[in-house]
């Protein structure tokens, strides 16, 4: 009889058609992994994959076998799902990557709210940046990814949790005698960013319905917002920085914001998981309580 970790296994390596990192979705190393799929093989009496040096194919039976694979391993969940229906759920974990400004403004501090209302689920988090974090997702060493990156590649399932809203912001000082008010005014001030392509200032540019450039006397490109966040309360320069990230500043007048009458370009946070993700279920749980968590 095939068992279920030789068919998760299969399922893993036909979803990604590589199986070193098949292997590590599913906590085996790669030589424990082919073995696995030679076994299965074995007892089905059929080649599953086609394997060259430089590339994974399902063979015609492999492909047969895949959905009535994914069902199998449906079932089995399900059968667990109906033993604790009524009874107490036991201990899980989810394990979720975010950025460190975000994990620490938002998703830490909402951890003790988000555990009473699962007792038996533990969050577990890592941090990152948003590539990084993506890595971790498609190997498998994460099961979801707190983040407003835009997403290029398929097989990825998501819930929008919060609206992402930005403000260009600076010390109040620096505009006492230097005015930032249209284009020509950026060369007396310093730009602020994380990456050297402008991302944040970005949000601006494209809420602005001219392409005239902003001639900038100085970029400093400082690889997170926090440290944006750092150098322009120092008034080492101006900024584009999340909303929810200043908001304290400017209600206390440590930052003002430039040209307020413009509305920046949004974006959306999203809890991101691998599509068929057998977590799934718990995953669109933990977005809807995260929607009902404010940013902070």
């Amino acid at each position: 009889m095939v068992d279920l970790d030789s068919l998760r296994c299969f399922v893993a390596a036909a979803e990604r058609l590589n199986f070193r990192a098949a292997a590590r979705q599913v906590a085996l190393s790669p030589a424990a992994f082919s073995e696995r799929i030679k076994r299965l093989e074995g007892e089905l009496g059929a080649l599953l994959f086609a394997r060259t040096t430089r590339s994974v194919a399902l063979t015609p039976a492999g492909v047969r076998l895949l959905p009535q694979a994914r069902r199998c391993l449906d079932e089995a969940q399900r059968c667990a799902a109906v033993v604790t229906e009524h009874g107490p759920r036991p201990p899980f974990v989810l394990r979720i990557g975010t950025r460190y400004e975000l994990g620490m403004s938002w998703i830490v501090p909402s951890l003790s709210a988000l555990e009473e209302r699962e007792p038996q689920r533990r969050l577990h988090l890592s941090f990152g940046d948003s590539p990084e974090l993506l890595r971790k997702l498609d190997e498998g060493e994460i099961d979801a990814v707190v983040s407003s990156v835009r997403l290029t590649q398929g097989g990825l399932d998501y819930v929008v949790l919060h609206a992402e809203e930005y403000a260009f912001v600076g010390l109040p000082a620096l505009f006492r005698d230097r005015p930032l008010e249209e284009p020509p005014d950026a060369v007396d001030h310093h730009l602020l960013d994380i990456a050297g392509d402008l991302p944040l200032f970005r949000y601006l540019m494209d809420a602005l319905d001219s392409s005239e450039p902003w001639p900038f006397g100085r970029m400093e490109i400082l690889g997170t917002i926090a440290a944006v966040r750092f150098r322009a309360l120092e008034g080492a320069g101006v900024a584009v920085l999340p909303l929810y990230f200043v908001r304290d500043d400017l209600a206390a007048g440590r930052l003002v914001r430039l040209l307020p009458e413009l509305s920046l370009r949004t974006d959306s946070f999203r809890l991101i998981w691998r599509a068929r993700s057998p977590k799934d279920p718990d995953l669109r749980v933990l977005a809807e309580q995260l929607k009902g968590l404010p940013l902070q």
